[in-house]
């Protein structure tokens, strides 16, 4: 344990539909300095915290792919919808008195820094909050996949995925599965075998390669950041 907290150094990785809230679209002012106050809340138990936020609240590249656009266009876009919830994010948390870098995987100068590991790991250290925009640079991969290389890169302790609409992972979708069973707790594996879609298959298999924790739970309730680091039982937990 790390003063109240279970852990020394955490991912949260946010998903661009969890900064809509209820309108589908865009960033929800309301919103995002609810998961502002959140993440400071959570910050006060002397974590260090970095943050993946995607950008499916602007653009997805899959959309665009799908469309009959060339598929590494639609995801630099996507990229770039990453870096705008990225900034949102920062701005709110400043204004609350979070102190916070954006780093970025596309060099951007004007408005983030470019992601260099040492520097990342330096911000952390310091008590900064670093938000990680931009994926990992390259098409083809999510932001999911840029949470478990930025957790292995950075030696977090765990990935705390935070869902707008879900509170765990289920045996089925449970919105349309009134049967579906909620897991507290499975293996990578097993999350693969069972084909739960929890993250996509690079992600998962390297979490599982890494040992790397995954605690997946409701963004939507107040207080639940604090909980998941503080290693309450909430969500699901998975781990090797």
């Amino acid at each position: 344990m790390y003063g109240t907290s279970k852990y020394k150094r955490i991912v949260l990785k946010l998903s661009g539909e969890a900064l809509a809230g209820d309108d589908g679209f865009g960033i929800n002012p309301v919103v995002i300095k609810n998961l502002a106050a959140q993440v400071k809340e959570a910050k006060e138990l002397d974590v260090e915290i970095a943050i993946i936020v995607g950008g499916g609240n602007i653009w997805r590249g899959k959309i665009g792919s799908d469309l009959g656009m060339d598929r590494g266009t639609a995801d630099y876009m996507g990229m770039l919808a990453t870096v705008m919830n990225s900034l949102a994010l920062q701005d709110s948390l400043e204004q609350i008195g979070c102190e916070t870098r954006v780093l970025t995987s596309i060099e951007m100068k004007e408005v983030a820094e470019p992601y260099i590991r040492r520097r990342a790991i330096r911000h952390l250290e310091k008590g900064r909050i670093v938000i990680f925009a931009a994926g990992n640079g390259t098409p083809y991969f999510t932001t999911d996949t840029t949470a478990a290389l930025r957790a292995a890169e950075v030696n977090a302790d765990v990935i705390l995925m935070g869902k707008n609409n879900v509170d765990g992972v289920y045996s089925t979708d449970p919105k349309t599965d009134s049967s579906a069973v909620k897991f507290d707790e499975l293996t990578y594996l097993e999350m693969i075998q069972k084909n739960l879609q929890v993250m996509d298959s690079t992600a998962s298999s390297f979490c599982m390669d890494n040992d790397i924790p995954l605690v997946v739970f409701s963004i939507t309730d107040d207080g639940n950041i604090k909980r998941a680091v503080l290693g309450e039982t909430i969500g699901t937990l998975i781990n090797k």
